[in-house]
């Protein structure tokens, strides 16, 4: 299934709405605590002499980081906007930036049939796409890793939606970051748990290792305690 073009029209004007200033997104979190983190999680399983595919990239800073451990790196986002603001981050040139809707398999193929086969990276994609969507984003995984590719994924647990609920109950309701998230009607956390292996192996693509860690965020509490969110991880690959 194709993603409706409202949700594709939210994430163009989530984009276009947010500045370019590091951690302006509430994912958007330093490279260290994240991909950096995350690389060690899939090193056993990668060849790093394949490319990687960062899928969902936003504004980049994950992509910027996996471009000093791969040959080549690819960021890639629904959103023209993300991409824009990705090119204008990476101002050194270390990684390529393209406009990529996941639940094009055609697309997928032609970046696929370019590139060879390639490491991915996901980070928090799936909870946030249409539930009909979701099959899709998996396959593309699946597809871009071909025979020899591994990917590293990671998706808040569905405990994260208290977590989000409890930060949005201040005063003041929701801190401004995830207060633009809402506003413009997307929804973080949206996905059960179990659903989210059982699409990789659905697809005939077995888990090779797996456990959970915090999704680190950019906004903090009323109280100024930074907002993590529980997720779950998995190495995958044929």
């Amino acid at each position: 299934m194709d993603v409706s073009e409202r949700y594709r029209e939210s994430w163009e004007s989530y984009w276009r709405d947010t500045s370019d200033a590091p951690g302006a997104a509430i994912f958007d979190c330093a490279a260290e605590l994240a991909a950096g983190r995350h690389l060690t999680l899939l090193a056993p399983f990668a060849d790093a002499s394949l490319p990687v595919v960062d899928l969902g990239c936003g504004t980049g800073t994950q992509t910027r980081c996996l471009a000093r451990h791969f040959p080549r790196a690819i960021g890639v986002d629904l959103a023209e906007a993300a991409v824009a603001h990705a090119r204008r981050a990476d101002t050194g040139g270390t990684a390529r930036f393209e406009q990529l809707n996941a639940t094009d398999q055609d697309a997928v193929r032609r970046l696929h049939e370019r590139i060879g086969d390639a490491n991915v990276y996901l980070r928090a994609v799936i909870h946030q796409s249409e539930p009909d969507a979701r099959p899709a984003v998996a396959a593309a995984v699946a597809a871009l890793l071909g025979d020899r590719g591994r990917a590293f994924v990671v998706e808040p647990l569905s405990r994260a939606k208290q977590v989000l609920a409890h930060a949005s109950q201040g005063a003041d309701g929701p801190p401004p970051k995830l207060a633009s998230i809402f506003a413009h009607g997307l929804t973080p956390a949206d996905a059960d748990d179990a659903t989210i292996p059982g699409f990789f192996r659905d697809l005939g693509l077995p888990v090779l290792a797996s456990g959970e860690i915090d999704l680190v965020m950019t906004e903090n509490r009323a109280d100024g305690e930074r907002i993590d969110l529980p997720a779950q991880w998995l190495d995958l690959g044929r």
